[in-house]
């Protein structure tokens, strides 16, 4: 009886990670990339990741191309020192996937600490193999 209930909730523990097809584990592979270069940027990094159609909606109504992405983050007025993400769901439709997740992170923009706590959606686009992010939206939790 012991076995029979620890196999169960083995099998309840595991069944989430196994129901994400391989599409899904591909993008959120790219979603964890996007969240190391966010924290650890470079510039090949980058542009492995993102298209160059790239639209990138911050929470306080900016939006930037992808060069003005890249610069951001390069140049540190975009600073994210850590990046905590929750509740994420993913779902691939053909060769385009949305993700939604909680964004907490601890920044450094410009030199001023700050935190961010964000509701966040990603689309992706698969190109030739890849998981490459076409477009980003995110606003502020208000809580």
């Amino acid at each position: 009886m012991k076995l029979a209930l620890f196999s169960l909730i083995l099998l309840t523990m595991t069944t989430p990670i196994l129901a994400q097809s391989k599409d899904e584990q591909a993008v959120a592979a790219a979603v964890e990339n996007l969240r190391k270069a966010l924290i650890d940027p470079d510039k090949a990094t980058l542009d492995a990741l993102v298209l160059d159609e790239l639209t990138y909606g911050h929470s306080n109504g900016n939006l930037q191309d992808k060069a003005a992405f890249e610069e951001a983050l390069l140049s540190k007025s975009s600073d994210f020192v850590t990046i905590d993400l929750t509740g994420q769901t993913i779902k691939v439709v053909g060769n385009t996937a949305w993700v939604r997740h909680t964004l907490t992170a601890t920044t450094n923009d410009g030199g001023k600490p700050g935190n961010a706590h964000l509701s966040v959606l990603l689309v992706w686009l698969k190109e030739k193999g890849q998981w490459r992010l076409l477009a980003r939206q995110a606003v502020k939790i208000l809580s």
